[in-house]
């Protein structure tokens, strides 16, 4: 609700303030302890604040988008080439803010500059729900092949191709809300759902990597704020991505 009928700058806060807690979180990751745990919080504070009083202007957004994807795209060959290595400590706090940032200053450049913004977030936002609830519920119930063993023994391929099925079929609703065109954006959505379980698996990655099973026990039952918004953090950059290559404009 907060999404479709508030100002961008009340938008921009409250995802904010989440993502403030995925920082906060990410320092668990990193076993960053006392000043220097508030200190990185405070600095990833300091750059979201520059960049919303700088404005979320189109020349830092193409750049900060390409940066974004380029961290995915690292991560992705990391998790199917070395997910046994350990990572270094330090290695895991610098990538914090390549996680988080990004996709924060997306999600408020779209609710700023496109003319459906809010719509185009819930759109995004359904798509990685439904990513995730179909795996859940696909995998649960025909899982047997599983994804990524070394990092989440939990997730199948048939989860996977679930997920993406449910997500495709979010994706072909939104595409007539929206009015655009319906393969561009279902093609979209399945991109989009694929790096959801990037941005999922990396976050185990780096709890496996630490030996913990949730970033936090801020919901009890589902882990802290970063277990979350892990899918989100990953959709949003190659989201932007497929909407600048296909020149959709919504």
């Amino acid at each position: 609700m907060v999404v479709l009928f508030s100002p961008t700058w009340i938008v921009g806060w409250v995802i904010g303030l989440f993502w403030l807690g995925g920082a906060w979180e990410w320092t668990g990751l990193a076993r960053l302890q006392g000043a220097a745990r508030a200190f990185y919080v405070a600095t990833v504070a300091t750059l979201m604040l520059s960049l919303a009083f700088g404005g979320v202007e189109q020349i830092w957004v193409v750049p900060i988008m390409g940066i974004a994807v380029g961290w995915w795209m690292l991560s992705l060959i990391v998790l199917l080439i070395l997910p046994h290595r350990r990572i270094p400590l330090p290695l895991v706090g610098a990538v914090g803010p390549l996680v988080l940032i990004p996709s924060w200053v997306l999600l408020i450049h779209f609710h700023l500059n496109f003319i459906q913004g809010a719509e185009l977030i819930m759109s995004l936002l359904l798509i990685v729900w439904a990513a995730d609830v179909g795996a859940y519920l696909v995998g649960n119930s025909w899982g047997k092949v599983r994804l990524a063993p070394l990092v989440s023994p939990g997730k199948t391929w048939e989860g996977f191709i679930g997920g993406i099925a449910f997500a495709a079929l979010v994706a072909l609703g939104a595409s007539i809300v929206l009015d655009v065109p319906r393969i561009t954006f279902v093609a979209i959505g399945v991109v989009t759902a694929i790096s959801s379980v990037v941005g999922d698996l990396t976050v185990s990655l780096f709890k496996r990597n630490v030996n913990v099973k949730d970033t936090g026990r801020l919901l009890p039952g589902h882990g802290g704020i970063l277990d979350r918004i892990d899918s989100l953090v990953a959709a949003t950059p190659i989201f932007a991505l497929g909407l600048c290559v296909s020149g959709l404009l919504v």
